[in-house]
């Protein structure tokens, strides 16, 4: 059992994972984005890193099953490339079959 203090995480928009662990992020994603949302925040870059694109495809498939996500693409060169996620997310009360 780990006794590490819980990281703060600020909403702004950006969530970097490299602080937290792998087991972390399936519960950490969907908390973060419903959190930007009720915020108003509508764009959201989520960093993973490039790595072995293990992290990537796992960001990636739990996007693909959150109802909240309107799209989402790889970084471009100033957004992190290949090793960041930007997402669009639907505004709080909008209909999934917005997409």
């Amino acid at each position: 059992m780990h006794d590490d203090p819980p990281i703060e995480v600020p909403i702004d928009g950006t969530l970097d994972l490299h602080a937290f662990r792998p087991s972390e992020i399936k519960t950490l994603i969907p908390d973060y984005l419903q959190e930007c949302r009720e915020n108003g925040i509508l764009q959201v870059r989520i960093i993973h890193g490039k790595g072995s694109g293990t992290l990537r495809r796992t960001v990636h498939a739990l996007l693909d099953r959150m109802e909240m996500v309107a799209g989402y693409r790889l970084g471009d060169e100033t957004s992190g490339g290949w090793g960041a996620t930007l997402v669009i997310l639907r505004a709080a009360g909008s209909s999934p079959s917005a997409r």
